[in-house]
């Protein structure tokens, strides 16, 4: 299962019963938590995600509404037992900030938080099942967003076929990694004949909080998922640039740039009580638009 439930969807306030920006992202037996804004272990608890399976944590930027809720979790982590590494990544300043917050508390945890510092784009954690990459934004400060990527499935067996050709089962692992077969006379038994081709790796891009920037279509060129903030409605277009946010019709228009299946939008101003044209808006230049609503599930 691929999938991100949404914890929070709205933008520096919260209001209207929205909370601030975080999202839990499973990939089959991996759970990861994309920023943690104020509430966030509350919205964890009741959409029933389980905080204690959370191994990687990121964080896009140091504005408040993404990051404000990450030292209750990880106190409570600590309150409630956990003693696994825990791999938390974000901007080089966050690692301070998390230790004022521990010292001036006199609270030490008791499992070991492993730091890496955000400043350049790239990989940054390498599975051999997944990988997670980060990019730049375009907003008021250093700001990240992170690509989640299933790596391509192994290729399936056809038995039937396999077993015409005589093949020993003991050679089955390198058929599944793309290998031919050669028989003992020499033979070359082509990897296609005896194989089916497995689903395309899919993945998950998290557009962080950004002025229109085209530049993150090239970025995010072909996921499966895209989630792109749109903070404000197309008549607001000034504003969102003044304050380097994006306006729905900007997010469906990297969505269709970047060639991706699926857009989802979120980061919504507290200005607005209803999300309806903010759908509306967005699904006129980017049909397969999805509001990000809290407490769903998409899956990628």
């Amino acid at each position: 299962m691929f999938g991100v439930t949404i914890l929070g969807n709205n933008s520096a306030l919260p209001a209207y019963d929205r909370h601030p920006t975080s999202q839990a992202i499973t990939l089959n037996e991996q759970l990861f938590l994309i920023d943690c804004g104020e509430g966030t272990q509350m919205q964890l608890a009741k959409y029933k995600v389980k905080r204690g399976r959370i191994n990687h944590i990121f964080i896009s930027h140091l504005h408040g509404d993404h990051y404000f809720g990450l030292i209750g979790l990880l106190t409570s982590m600590g309150l409630l037992g956990r003693e696994q590494d825990l791999h938390l990544y974000g901007p080089p300043q966050l690692i301070d900030i998390i230790q004022l917050q521990l010292n001036v508390a006199a609270t030490t945890l008791p499992y070991d938080l492993h730091f890496y510092p955000l400043d350049t784009e790239g990989l940054i954690l390498d599975h051999p099942k997944y990988s997670v990459e980060c990019f730049k934004t375009q907003h008021r400060i250093p700001c990240f967003g992170f690509i989640i990527r299933e790596k391509k499935k192994l290729r399936k067996i056809n038995k039937e076929a396999a077993l015409s050709y005589e093949i020993p089962s003991v050679y089955y692992e390198r058929l599944k990694n793309g290998d031919d077969y050669e028989t003992r006379d020499g033979k070359i038994i082509k990897n296609e004949w005896v194989t089916f081709p497995n689903a395309p790796g899919r993945s998950y891009a998290f557009c962080a909080d950004t002025i229109y920037d085209p530049q993150i279509a090239e970025k995010t060129k072909g996921v499966t998922v895209l989630y792109h903030e749109a903070t404000y409605l197309k008549d607001l277009e000034e504003r969102a640039a003044a304050r380097y946010h994006s306006t729905t019709l900007q997010a469906a228009a990297i969505a269709q740039q970047a060639e991706v299946q699926k857009l989802l939008i979120g980061h919504f101003s507290s200005k607005y009580e209803l999300l309806d044209d903010f759908l509306t808006e967005a699904q006129s230049v980017f049909p397969n638009t999805q509001l990000a609503i809290e407490g769903t599930t998409y899956l990628i």
